[in-house]
């Protein structure tokens, strides 16, 4: 049975576009320009202010997967690179194809997964009318369905977090934010329709978590 590796890419949505109520719930204790700021920033965190603008995965005995992405009005054709197929479609679209190409996975592995990933994917897809095809929140101290990597690599907290980035280079792993691009040019590169680096940073998110599970699974599983 298959290993699949998933992970997002979010954006806020416009905090203009929110009714007058909303706006002042989400800024109710930020009294200072740079603190509403930084809430318009994590809005990109929470499923009822975000969008999911591109889903991958990748199984891990393969090495082949997909990257399903929005492109606005953009059209772009479906293409595949390195093994990964790359295909647009809207919100509803990427989340009704990912969840059609899971659902035959065994296990799932991801970073940051229980608190991000899996949780937006499911309320995201609930606000949209998409129904999952598998539990990707199963028990939290179990590894067998699921393998959040920063829950096991702070064992379930007890030890600081570090991002991706960081893990990867105390890994001697290729960082995937070698090429530039971090979370936080993800919005900036959507507003000025660079979707297709999007989609690729996206896979190579993938690609540094296959890595740095695999080292996991060597050395630290039981």
């Amino acid at each position: 049975m298959a290993t699949i590796i998933f992970d997002i890419e979010t954006v806020p949505v416009d905090f203009d576009s929110l009714d007058a109520i909303s706006r002042e719930y989400l800024l109710k204790f930020a009294d200072r320009k740079e603190e509403q700021e930084k809430v318009k920033e994590q809005m990109a965190l929470w499923a009822p202010t975000n969008t999911i603008v591109a889903i991958g995965m990748l199984a891990v005995e393969s090495q082949k997967g997909a990257v399903y992405f929005q492109s606005g009005e953009t059209k772009i054709d479906t293409w595949e690179e390195n093994g990964i197929k790359y295909e647009t479609g809207s919100e509803k679209d990427i989340l009704e194809k990912f969840w059609n190409a899971i659902a035959h996975a065994h296990q799932f592995v991801t970073f940051n997964g229980r608190c991000f990933d899996c949780p937006v994917l499911l309320l995201r897809s609930a606000i949209l009318s998409v129904k999952p095809s598998k539990n990707i929140m199963p028990y939290r101290y179990s590894t067998e369905n699921h393998v959040d990597l920063l829950e096991q690599l702070t064992f379930y907290g007890a030890v600081r977090k570090f991002n991706l980035d960081f893990f990867c280079k105390s890994f001697g792993i290729a960082s995937p934010k070698g090429n530039g691009i971090t979370g936080h040019d993800v919005l900036p590169l959507f507003q000025k329709g660079a979707y297709t680096d999007i989609a690729r940073y996206c896979a190579g998110d993938l690609f540094a978590t296959r890595t740095l599970y695999l080292r996991w699974k060597e050395y630290l599983s039981s």
